[in-house]
């Protein structure tokens, strides 16, 4: 009996794989702990995007101390004066005629709206000849840039927007071919 558990036990220990037990794991060990501090960064007193600029010359130095010592109303001349003799553009206001500038004061007084002039169109497909289907399909790919499947798919949920935000000529020339074709578009 003993002979026979000796002889399974020295079996058993041929028979199974040797596993490397040996397990290194650095995180424990001394020499992997950083004891260093971090480095501090020192910000700069004034933070310049743009990096160190040069000093400014003599003359733009003597120049800024004589613009100091005068009085607030000649300060106040500088820019016009400086503006007619490099013949700069005059500064327009800007329009805050489409802006909301909080509620409104007065709620009696009426503002009659100027109708203005559309500049951006909408093509739309409204129908078309089924036998002229695959034509219709070959013009939609050529003005939008679609594959034929998103062409074909465009086409086929009739109506639809073929094409926004075009000038007026450009949608002019898309009806036109459209109904070349055998298809008929609107311009929205």
């Amino acid at each position: 009996m003993k002979l026979i558990s000796l002889v399974r036990n020295v079996c058993s220990r041929q028979c199974q794989p040797r596993v490397n037990r040996t397990v290194q794991v650095r995180f424990l060990q001394q020499d992997s702990v950083s004891t260093a501090k971090p480095k501090k960064y020192k910000y700069p007193p004034v933070y310049d995007p743009y990096g160190p600029r040069p000093q400014p010359s003599s003359k733009i130095v003597e120049l800024a101390e004589r613009i100091a010592a005068l009085s607030p109303e000649e300060r106040g001349q500088i820019g016009p004066a400086l503006n007619e003799h490099l013949r700069l553009p005059k500064q327009e206001m800007i329009s805050t005629d489409g802006m909301s500038m909080g509620a409104k004061q007065d709620g009696g007084a009426g503002v009659v709206e100027e109708k203005k002039e559309k500049t951006a169109f909408d093509v739309k497909l409204e129908k078309f000849d089924a036998v002229s289907k695959i034509k219709v399909i070959k013009e939609v790919r050529a003005f939008t840039n679609l594959g034929l499947k998103e062409a074909k798919d465009l086409v086929e949920k009739v109506p639809c927007v073929l094409k926004q935000g075009v000038t007026k000529e450009e949608a002019d020339g898309i009806i036109a071919k459209i109904k070349a074709v055998g298809g008929v578009a609107v311009m929205e």
